[in-house]
């Protein structure tokens, strides 16, 4: 750390010199400014920078280097491991650069670097296009793409970061640069996958699709029917169109309209069908779960970007995740997965059963993507509210990913995991990937400024 002098001084330059509002820790909002989605993560920065633009972060990111400080970066603060805050570094916070700009014509959107999904969503749905979003409207869409990005339309349009045409950066010596495919290539592939080790994205440019309808089918099962539920799903979804996405899901039963009071607080388990077209055709593919004994039936076309918000987990609960991708789902998988499911935590906990496949694996297979040919993934997605069952909590999804263990490829999706250590990362990325990623690194964070994240290590 820099004489206290110096650091006052820069410090009081930064108040001066940026456009939005410095956070420190004896100044009034501090505490909100480090409030993240996850109530788990209780981090004391030194500085949070709540940028306005794209010359704020220049600042920011100039500032902290001046004070040899690590950098984190804010933007829609959902990272479950708390990735978006440090202890005494400095903290990028873009929330307020939200923009969204659609060109309906060349198909693609400009995208600030701290918009959040729905903005993203509901910016592009007048025009009939989409791309594929997180599977709730408060993640960063920065964030999601840069890390791979896995979400209801992937079936069919593929992993948001196949969608990826541009991103703009600033990197660690504080200076501006545009990667595409033409411009800073190499780059350009470290992103798709990469996310934010080679500096902060203040704005990304993604491809869009047309998506004139949208439907869903939602079903609720006794959690003892659980297994001929999914094998049932299994068959609809392998042999249905890209179209279909969704996923089976072990959730406790919602105080929803739609659920009747009974059932309300109880084990449910859940047939998901996402749709990218219309009521009529989900209505037909959906006929063999339709055909099984249920307890709730929501089968309905509705805006995409609303649907996007229906599933919005709420803020300030205790949350802790991970993920398996996996080489198949055999009727023995099937089994385990189910089991799991009848002893996982209630409250808003989730059991996930996710189908890729489509235009995910027929995705380009350069970026390191590793998990994109496993036609299945498990999403143990823990959520709770007292800090009591923190440990209960945890090991049910350690538990979930070592019995399924024998089944996985060994790949990982990134955004569905928190802090699992740099072999989980490597398995994020591609053992293969590593030295180039490294390489990458080395020429934009030679410092590692920018570690608090998947970290890729300067070779």
């Amino acid at each position: 750390m820099a004489p206290h002098s110096k650091a006052g001084q820069a410090l009081a330059a930064l108040r001066e010199d940026l456009a939005g509002e410095v956070f420190a820790p004896d100044d009034p909002g501090y505490d909100e400014a480090r409030t993240v989605f996850n109530a788990m993560i209780d981090r004391r920065p030194a500085v949070i920078a709540r940028c306005e633009s794209e010359a704020d972060v220049v600042t920011t990111v100039r500032f902290a280097r001046e004070l040899d400080l690590p950098v984190a970066v804010r933007g829609g603060g959902h990272s479950v491991a708390g990735m978006s805050l440090n202890d005494g570094g400095v903290v990028v916070d873009m929330r307020r650069m939200q923009e969204v700009t659609v060109h309906p014509a060349a198909k693609a959107v400009r995208v600030g670097g701290g918009a959040v999904m729905s903005v993203l969503d509901r910016a592009c749905q007048p025009h009939g296009l989409a791309t594929t979003g997180g599977r709730v409207s408060t993640t960063g869409a920065t964030g999601f793409v840069l890390g791979g990005g896995s979400g209801w339309l992937d079936r069919k349009f593929g992993l948001a970061v196949d969608n990826l045409l541009g991103v703009d950066l600033v990197t660690a010596d504080g200076s501006t640069l545009t990667a595409t495919s033409e411009d800073n290539p190499e780059l350009f592939w470290a992103l798709h996958g990469g996310g934010g080790n080679f500096g902060v994205a203040t704005s990304i440019t993604l491809r869009l699709h047309e998506l004139p309808e949208f439907a869903i089918c939602m079903l609720l099962y006794p959690p003892e029917a659980g297994p001929e539920v999914l094998r049932t799903y299994r068959d609809v979804v392998e042999n249905g169109p890209d179209e279909a996405g969704g996923g089976m899901i072990y959730l406790t039963a919602p105080p929803e309209p739609f659920v009747p009071e009974h059932l309300v607080g109880t084990v449910m388990a859940g047939a998901l069908l996402t749709y990218a077209g219309g009521e009529e055709a989900l209505r037909k593919l959906a006929q063999p779960l339709l055909a099984l004994p249920h307890e709730v039936e929501v089968l309905t076309a509705l805006p995409y970007a609303d649907f996007q918000c229906m599933l919005d987990d709420p803020p300030g609960l205790r949350n802790y995740w991970s993920a398996e991708y996996l080489t198949g789902l055999p009727d023995e998988l099937v089994s385990v997965f189910c089991a799991l499911g009848d002893v996982m935590p209630s409250g808003g906990t989730q059991h996930v059963m996710f189908p890729l496949g489509g235009a995910i694996a027929a995705g380009p297979s350069e970026f390191p993507v590793p998990y994109r040919n496993s036609p299945w993934a498990v999403h143990p997605f823990g959520i709770w509210e007292d800090p009591a069952e923190d440990d209960r909590c945890r090991q049910w999804v350690r538990d979930v990913r070592s019995h399924v263990e024998r089944w996985s490829t060994g790949a990982v999706y990134l955004n569905f995991t928190g802090d699992e250590g740099s072999e989980r990362v490597a398995a994020g990325l591609g053992a293969e990937n590593l030295a180039r990623l490294g390489a990458v690194k080395r020429a934009y964070d030679p410092d590692n400024v920018f570690r608090f994240n998947h970290n890729i290590k300067p070779t």
